[in-house]
């Protein structure tokens, strides 16, 4: 299966204090490259998602963002650390006696206070394996993210393939006899140009010429090259790089084809291949 660079996925589950939440997204890059936003609570995480993630991916610029909510109705429902508030109230106190222009402790301070709810803070060994469970499931969905993107790259390049062996098809035929127009017009301008030149002279330079103009090979190339898009694409897997390489190839056969072009059909059927050629490359520069 082909897979594009582009992708998105997010999953969210819940957990004894509150929901784990992962968000993966990613755009075209040459090299594999991580940008991760974790919350301080899960950063010991990042090693794992870091393993995870790149097992399953070869290229593309990957942004994972982990995030954990508490849940706010359990902290509601939880009573005030009354042994902790008897502390604050002492301490206010004695702080007010030494400096009576202290404000008083304000409540949404005591609310915010560390362990005012009990022992708040997170079991991060417990919370760890949750955190990798879900971004094992977060990239499944990413994954298919990328193969649906994929098949549709993939689509629109064999349509161009398609087209281009169309041309090649219908220029083939006619470039013998089109060669063979010009080869006996030049050889008439020769005569006319070196007049007593003898007809050996003359044959030579026109089959000299004949060989320069020949496009069977490149058009053959151009066959060869489109087989191996089709093999690859089929084959599926990070098939991003050899498919620009082929492209470079392509676009070498089609230049080269243009320039010993002496027909215009010629010269038209070369100019349409490089603009196929291009409109592949565009496509292909977004898979994996």
């Amino acid at each position: 299966m082909i897979y594009s660079m582009t992708g998105y996925a997010a999953r969210t589950r819940d957990v004894e204090r509150g929901a784990l939440h992962i968000e993966l997204k990613s755009v075209n890059s040459r090299y594999l490259d991580f940008h991760f936003r974790v919350c301080e609570e899960l950063r010991v995480a990042e090693p794992g998602l870091r393993e995870i993630i790149g097992a399953r991916l070869s290229r593309g610029k990957i942004e994972c963002r982990v995030n954990f909510a508490p849940a706010a109705a359990r902290v509601q429902q939880q009573s005030l650390n009354g042994e902790l508030l008897e502390r604050l109230k002492s301490f206010d106190a004695q702080v007010r006696a030494e400096l009576p222009l202290a404000a008083p402790l304000a409540v949404n301070d005591v609310l915010r206070w560390p362990g005012m709810f009990g022992d708040d803070s997170l079991d991060i060994e417990a919370l760890l394996p949750a955190c990798l469970a879900l971004a094992r499931e977060a990239l499944e969905d990413f994954s298919a993210s990328r193969a649906r993107e994929g098949e549709k790259l993939s689509a629109v390049i064999l349509e161009r393939v398609a087209r281009m062996r169309e041309l090649v098809r219908e220029v083939a035929p006619r470039i013998p006899a089109a060669q063979a127009a010009f080869q006996e017009k030049l050889k008439q301008r020769l005569v006319d140009a070196i007049g007593s030149c003898d007809d050996e002279r003359v044959r030579q330079e026109v089959a000299v010429f004949a060989v320069r103009i020949d496009v069977a090979e490149e058009l053959a190339r151009l066959s060869t090259h489109l087989d191996e898009v089709e093999r690859v694409l089929k084959a599926g897997g990070a098939s991003g790089k050899r498919l620009d390489f082929l492209m470079q190839e392509l676009n070498r056969e089609a230049n080269t084809l243009g320039s010993k072009s002496v027909v215009s059909e010629v010269s038209q059927a070369a100019m349409e291949l490089k603009l196929l050629i291009e409109q592949m490359r565009e496509q292909i520069q977004n898979l994996e």
